[in-house]
């Protein structure tokens, strides 16, 4: 199965301990919120993120499926 890019859009701007916890991905800042980018390999992979990021306590808003 390929791997697939993703962005994940949190709600505000991630410290270096907490961007620390998605080593895989990219960050950038847009409009006060981060955006995580990176490759996802399957389904399992990416609810194992999206766990981390609730267990962080981090504001989900967004999760789009990069077609580059």
């Amino acid at each position: 199965m390929p791997t697939v890019l993703y962005t994940i859009r949190v709600s505000g701007r991630l410290g270096d301990t907490t961007l620390g916890a998605f080593p895989e991905f990219a960050s950038d800042l847009h409009e006060g919120d981060t955006l995580l980018t990176g490759p996802v390999t399957d389904c399992s992979a990416l609810y194992g993120v999206l766990c981390q990021i609730e267990a962080l306590g981090l504001e989900l808003l967004e999760v789009r499926r990069r077609q580059d």
